[in-house]
């Protein structure tokens, strides 16, 4: 059960209720009592307190920002500078939410001195709670040094949008045997390095229940990988519907945002056009006589 706490907002003087305080020790006993681990991506400030005022459990600040803010076909061109920014715009917003920041295409695989130095930049300038990178047994060497540093770590394996190029595609991983068993070592290994949580994206649903059985310390994160896992994580354009009709098979829609805003700024187009709006409610005022000494 969540516990809650009203505080109060110096920005607006209004008190606010809260979740208490989400960690990665409070995750870890949300997971245990049996409870689903919520997640899903921000990248700016007012979307950030939108969904920390919902009582989500974690946010994901995503490498994903290069395609939907930045405008970039995949997530390979963002950079360190871009994370950072968005990170620290996110985490002005939050005190309850855990944080997730994402390490970059090449922020991280040339090794462990410059896995170190960009987490650790992510962490002290965007003020994120943790840090989440794509690979498997290949990145747990930078994996070990960070969370020996004191830096939470969440693995990501499955569908890895920054390898998109090597698999030829957005496509489900791990169907074939070796493929699965190539995950299932993966996910091992990165929980013995120290990750406390791992995202499998693009998986089989039972192939995702199975790799969340075997973990012992750490707790999986879902994207199209089943209802076995230990929580769900979803892009929030997606899950509420502000992009066109496309939207991937794992997605499903839970309110329909887009339209009403794009039908709000119709509305006020037309009202612009018409002179109907600003009304008379929305207009400041002087005495006439100040107008007409100004003739």
């Amino acid at each position: 059960m969540n516990s809650w706490r009203w505080t109060f907002t110096p920005q607006t003087g209004v008190g606010r209720k809260h979740m208490a305080k989400n960690t990665v020790l409070t995750l870890a006993k949300q997971v245990a009592e049996g409870q689903k681990v919520t997640m899903v991506t921000s990248y700016d400030y007012t979307m950030a307190s939108i969904v920390e005022a919902a009582g989500i459990n974690m946010i994901l600040v995503g490498d994903s920002l290069g395609m939907t803010m930045l405008g970039y076909d995949d997530t390979i061109p963002v950079t360190m500078d871009d994370m950072v920014h968005h990170t620290r715009a996110v985490t002005r917003a939050t005190s309850d939410t855990f944080v997730v920041g994402d390490m970059p295409f090449m922020s991280y695989q040339l090794g462990v001195e410059q896995a170190l130095a960009n987490a650790g930049r992510l962490m002290k300038e965007g003020g994120c709670q943790a840090v989440k990178l794509e690979g498997g047994i290949e990145v747990c060497p930078q994996v070990k040094a960070m969370v020996e540093a004191g830096i939470p770590v969440v693995g990501h394996i499955g569908l890895t949008p920054q390898s998109v190029n090597a698999f030829g595609g957005f496509k489900v991983q791990g169907k074939s045997a070796k493929a699965a068993k190539k995950l299932v070592a993966d996910a091992l290994a990165l929980e013995q390095a120290g990750a406390f949580a791992i995202v499998l994206e693009c998986v089989p649903a039972n192939l995702g229940a199975y790799i969340t059985e075997q973990l012992t310390s750490a707790f999986t994160i879902g994207i199209g990988a089943g209802a076995g896992c230990d929580g769900q994580v979803l892009v929030y354009q997606d899950l509420l519907a502000m992009y066109g009709d496309f939207r991937p098979k794992f997605v499903k829609v839970f309110a329909n945002v887009g339209e009403v805003m794009r039908e709000g700024v119709k509305a006020y187009i037309k009202e612009t056009k018409e002179g109907t709006f600003p009304g008379e409610e929305h207009c400041f005022k002087i005495d006439d006589s100040v107008i007409e000494k100004l003739y």
